[in-house]
């Protein structure tokens, strides 16, 4: 199930970036947000109260501050009395409107909190919104290293001491970035897609043997970090083995399901003498053309069936 956050914890979060006030409704800062969907009451405000949804944000913005002001006194506490008919998590007026009294009467009453901004409305729901998917999205945290290389989301995984630090700081220096060392979080921020950020307390670090800890954003700039990045492949390092089967043509496909989600899986042989940095930067390259629908084996079988073919109507 989606986590649940309270309307204060997302207030400490947004009050700075969105310059929020807190008017009216303290009361209610326990209350849970429990989608990450934020509304706009029109309808709501002139009777279609199917359009009211309890634990969620809605937004008041020009639009509707403009037709309560347009209506008499009694239509203005059959609007707002519609608004309030359900439970809601949090109002908030956008714009820097003026907060009818009305609004802040029904927000003291059923302990709603009610906040006001100067952000414009589409701004504010674009944030909101962003903020929610996050914070509410299903989230697991995995053992491994998170990179992002020639554009995709890659995350590093093996047992302790089979290289991946060493991995990673070789993909650093030939321009890749550091998303994560050690601890990923994976946020499921859609029904198919994996967002991976590291925690806060690891933020810029990497820990390789023999070094210590590495503060990469000094070592190598701010362009060698990247906050977050959707999961796309995951490479498994794992030791030579010369006793297994080994596929000369073609790995086997593989994948691993996290929370839901399916993400193709490359294993990659670590031995003495391979460069597992440009490894890593071809296995990239190859499941972008897989996904584009071009498979190099596929191809070389294809090519020499025709050959087989052409050289076999030339023996006739």
């Amino acid at each position: 199930m989606s986590a649940a956050i309270s309307v204060a914890k997302m207030f400490d979060a947004l009050a700075d970036t969105l310059s929020l006030a807190w008017v009216s409704g303290q009361a209610g800062g326990d209350r849970l947000l429990m989608s990450d969907t934020v509304q706009k009451p029109s309808l709501a405000l002139v009777g279609h109260l199917n359009f009211v949804h309890p634990n969620r944000v809605q937004v008041m913005g020009c639009a509707e501050m403009d037709y309560l002001r347009r209506l008499s006194t009694d239509g203005l506490l059959q609007a707002v009395q519609n608004l309030f008919s359900t439970e809601l998590a949090a109002v908030v007026v956008s714009n820097g409107e003026e907060v009818p009294e009305p609004l802040l009467s029904a927000s003291m009453r059923t302990e709603t909190p009610l906040f006001t901004t100067p952000v414009p409305s589409p701004e504010l729901m674009s944030v909101l919104s962003h903020y929610l998917s996050t914070a509410l999205a299903e989230t697991t945290s995995m053992h491994g290293v998170m990179m992002e290389v020639n554009g995709m989301g890659v995350m590093l995984t093996g047992e302790p001491a089979v290289g991946k630090s060493e991995l990673a700081i070789e993909l650093l220096t030939r321009g890749h970035r550091l998303v994560a060392d050690d601890v990923v979080d994976l946020y499921k921020v859609a029904p198919d897609t994996l967002s991976a950020e590291c925690p806060p307390m690891l933020q810029d670090f990497l820990e390789v043997r023999g070094l210590g800890v590495l503060n990469v954003r000094m070592l190598f700039g701010e362009m060698a970090i990247k906050q977050k990045k959707n999961l796309k492949l995951i490479v498994h390092l794992k030791p030579f083995d010369e006793t297994a089967d080994q596929h000369r043509l073609d790995m086997p496909e593989s994948s691993e399901v996290i929370l839901g989600v399916i993400v193709p899986k490359v294993h990659i042989p670590v031995a003495a003498g391979r460069n597992l940095a440009v490894l890593v930067e071809v296995a990239t390259r190859n499941h972008m053309l897989r996904r584009r629908g071009v498979n190099s084996v596929e191809d070389l079988i294809a090519r020499q069936r025709h050959l087989l073919e052409h050289g076999h109507a030339d023996q006739q």
